[in-house]
């Protein structure tokens, strides 16, 4: 293999490990703001409880709703951004195998068209001793 083909596929591996660490860490994040999201409607049911056996708090249970709405319309679309992140970091290590399978390919081929080369300088090497020897 070339060397041009060696810097080639290292560069790719490394880019292609790079947005691996990427897509974990942006799925890790993902996960935690999933948790939020259920961790506030855990939340919500346990003040629904509360607000059934105290009447005071069933009296605020009310504007802690509201307040709840917001947090988790905000977790919600935080999850979706994440999300819609999470599917580029996915799309740009789909293209990063991609190239590194177009350079490991064009490798592999420059190294087979090279050993092709090499046989047949070989057999015509044969060829003309054979001539040679028959001629002389």
């Amino acid at each position: 293999m070339t060397a041009w083909a060696q810097s080639l596929i290292r560069i790719s591996n490394y880019e292609v490990e790079t947005l691996q660490k990427r897509l974990a860490e942006i799925t890790a994040r993902k996960a935690d703001a999933e948790m939020r999201v259920v961790m506030l409607e855990a939340e919500a049911e346990a003040e629904r409880d509360r607000a059934r056996e105290d009447t005071m708090a069933g009296m605020m249970l009310g504007a802690y709703l509201d307040g709840w709405k917001l947090k988790k319309a905000a977790a919600e679309a935080n999850v979706a951004v994440i999300g819609s992140e999470e599917d580029g970091a996915r799309d740009a290590l789909t293209g990063a195998f991609e190239e590194l399978k177009k350079f490991e390919h064009v490798a592999e081929t420059t190294r087979l068209n090279a050993m092709l080369a090499a046989a047949k300088r070989e057999t015509a090497a044969f060829d003309e001793m054979g001539l040679r020897r028959r001629a002389g």
